[in-house]
């Protein structure tokens, strides 16, 4: 299953050989919005459409005048609510919508950044988007960034950072591990489940969810070879310290924005003298390594520890301080 950015961007690209698509953007929120800053729809002069902007409270009217028309510049910015146009459902508490929309006709320029904005998604990097309402995209570039996506707004000019979906790369099969690769793909990660152990394979392997991809190799090495990028957490979650300490020795080298295993106080502290003793990491490696891993919410079944372990590393993504 393919991360829901991706999806539109590929249904645009296959929509855009043949027909101009208009690709849209949500811009910011004022109050409750059911959908965050960088969400996409790409949407046809028919009205069929790839995405959401809202979860329902404003695309029949959005749809409704695509088709009579509206929307014919290069790039605009349109607001919903506060003045602005009337929604079909007032959204939750009074929110205010501002959507980018960018109208693509059919060109070789326009394939090509599609196309390029699918492999910068695909391949996890990010983007760096400038426009120049109400002109079509002057700028189109990778950058190094990890977060969540952002946009910066001068009068007229706007300047998007797309960032790659965010990736969970969990080490080793468990009960916790098979809750918490499920959670993640509902909150939109890329989920990735190393593990080598036939047992835990037999075991757990055809519980996963559908979407995650399940690597049979040991994580460590998976780490080693592949590494990753800076907008993802890797966790480990099987309580066996040959498969959690390579892990973190290995992750501590990577770029990721969040690493933590599962364990108790005492078998943290034996673990942080392991890594030492052993591992060779550092203080700062180890300040790195959330453990125990999670948000101390009195988790006691699989699925609440899962749950305090998403909290967590969602709370870090969105730049939130450690607990």
């Amino acid at each position: 299953m393919q991360h829901i950015d991706l999806q539109v961007i590929d249904q645009g690209q296959r929509w855009l050989v043949s027909q101009p698509v208009w690709l849209c953007t949500v811009l910011c929120t004022f109050g409750s919005s059911p959908r965050p800053p960088g969400t996409m729809m790409v949407i046809t002069a028919d009205g069929d459409y790839c995405g959401s902007l809202s979860g329902g409270c404003i695309e029949e009217d959005f749809i409704r005048r695509i088709r009579q028309g509206d929307f014919q510049q290069p790039s605009q910015r349109v607001r919903y609510g506060d003045g602005g146009l009337t929604p079909d459902r007032t959204l939750p508490c009074g929110g205010v919508l501002d959507i980018l929309i960018e109208h693509l006709q059919p060109s070789d320029d326009n394939a090509q950044r599609l196309a390029q904005l699918h492999r910068a998604l695909a391949g996890h990097l990010a983007l760096q988007k400038v426009i120049t309402l109400p002109h079509a995209c002057e700028r189109l570039e990778e950058i190094v960034w990890r977060s969540s996506t952002v946009v910066e707004q001068q009068g007229d000019r706007i300047t998007l950072t797309i960032a790659a979906p965010p990736r969970l790369i969990v080490a080793g099969l468990s009960t916790v591990a098979l809750y918490c690769a499920s959670f993640a793909v509902s909150l939109g990660f890329e989920t990735i489940v190393c593990e080598n152990r036939p047992d835990f394979l037999a075991n757990f392997a055809s519980q996963l969810d559908a979407a995650v991809r399940l690597e049979k190799c040991f994580p460590a090495r998976y780490l080693e070879e592949q590494s990753c990028h800076a907008n993802t957490a890797v966790v480990a979650l099987t309580h066996d310290p040959r498969m959690d300490d390579l892990t973190m020795m290995e992750a501590v080298h990577t770029p990721a924005f969040y690493l933590g295993v599962m364990g108790s106080q005492r078998n943290s502290a034996n673990r942080r003298q392991r890594l030492a003793q052993i591992g060779d990491l550092s203080a700062a490696d180890l300040t790195r390594i959330h453990a125990p891993i999670g948000m101390d919410i009195g988790s006691k079944t699989p699925a609440e520890i899962a749950l305090a372990v998403m909290a967590d590393i969602v709370k870090a993504k969105n730049g939130g301080e450690r607990a």
